[in-house]
């Protein structure tokens, strides 16, 4: 099957965010993010990536159907959400673009569209003047009692792209869990690459 996978900005990134929103809310909530979203959050979230000038979207799409989406923009746009994570690391944030999500719908899985997706975004940053590219990734117990018996972390293949994990360079985000009532914080690993 072939998907047609084109980067969105401007008024053309606006127009899926709606459908990006979906696509979190069903990819994320499986293991390991177990997300139980909400639209509301969502609509607050995606919110910045219209407000941000070097914003993108990637969207993958089976005929009108968006599948797929990966989303980057200027760390700088994030560091509300970042900037102490950095702190004493000696990276300048404004030499970096941050790869935010990537979701894909499982059926499509497989087929080389996680490397389409960073292609497209590191091409992005580096037409934008960026020297380095960063996203960061959930860090779950490896007792965890939702951990899948099959599940395969993804450090392989994003080694294999240039990324390695930034020691101590650690964020903390809280959402719910699936079945939780509460909010709980969740660190998550930045892993960064020169450009």
């Amino acid at each position: 099957m072939v998907l047609d996978i084109r980067p969105l900005t401007g008024d053309a990134l606006k127009n899926v965010l709606a459908e990006v929103a979906a696509l979190r809310i069903e990819v994320f909530r499986d293991w390991p993010y177990l997300y139980d979203g909400d639209a509301a959050y969502e609509q607050a979230y995606l919110s910045h990536y219209v407000e941000s000038a070097g914003a993108l979207v990637v969207g993958a799409f089976d005929g009108a159907r968006l599948v797929g989406a990966a989303t980057g923009a200027p760390l700088t746009d994030h560091t509300d959400d970042f900037a102490s994570a950095f702190a004493g690391t000696g990276v300048a944030l404004s030499e970096v673009f941050y790869c935010a999500e990537s979701v894909l719908l499982p059926a499509y899985r497989g087929q080389g569209v996680g490397h389409t997706f960073f292609d497209v975004r590191e091409a992005h940053a580096q037409a934008l003047g960026y020297s380095r590219v960063c996203f960061c990734s959930v860090i779950r117990p490896e007792d965890h009692p939702k951990r899948p018996l099959d599940y395969r972390l993804l450090d392989r293949f994003w080694r294999k792209r240039g990324y390695t994990p930034l020691p101590d360079v650690i964020a903390s985000f809280s959402w719910r869990d699936v079945g939780e009532t509460e909010e709980t914080a969740k660190p998550l690993q930045f892993w960064m690459r020169e450009l």
